[in-house]
């Protein structure tokens, strides 16, 4: 009787390359994993900043006296010690003490170190200029935090003057034009 000395099965050879192949896929899904939680950081905090500067508007827009441009022309950081304003809350206020609250409040709202903010190393510049007409204020803000990736600045950045210039600067600037009431 003649035996055949056929082989069954995988060689060793074999499933080294396979081990090797699977190897290689499970470490491009784990970079793939970490980049999409840097990116979901970064847009967090992009959505963060978009959501102050917007808040900032609002407030102002709210607050439109006269002296607007004295009144919210200020930067600030999320370094800065915050003095709470609560006399807003409690009693009527003039524009000048809602502008202390304000500003209280948005310096509050960046301490992210306190764990009371989502950026980090937050820089924030709030620019309103007397418009073409009397009756309004051009306002620009701009908000500036720190990434976690390094990336190259436009030439042109209209960020420009806010904050600390390096390769990991991300920027938010909004404008808007605040129509000022009649003065009695």
């Amino acid at each position: 009787m003649h035996t055949s000395l056929k082989q069954h099965g995988f060689t060793l050879l074999e499933v080294l390359i396979a081990f090797m192949i699977l190897s290689f896929g499970l470490l491009g899904a784990v970079a793939l994993q970490a980049k999409a939680k840097q990116a979901s950081f970064d847009s967090m905090q992009r959505a963060a900043a978009v959501e102050l500067a917007s808040d900032i508007m609002h407030r102002i827009r709210t607050n439109d006296a006269a002296n607007i441009t004295t009144l919210y022309d200020v930067d600030f950081n999320s370094t800065e010690d915050v003095q709470a304003n609560t006399t807003c809350y409690t009693q009527r206020c003039s524009a000048e003490t809602l502008a202390k609250t304000d500003i209280a409040n948005w310096r509050q709202a960046i301490r992210a170190r306190e764990n009371t903010g989502s950026l980090d190393n937050a820089i924030v510049c709030i620019n309103p200029t007397s418009g073409a007409t009397p009756s309004g204020v051009n306002v620009q803000v701009i908000v500036t935090w720190r990434g976690r990736q390094a990336m190259t600045a436009l030439e042109n950045n209209p960020a420009a003057g806010c904050g600390v210039e390096d390769d990991r600067r991300r920027a938010v600037v909004m404008e808007t034009f605040v129509l000022l009431r009649s003065q009695p």
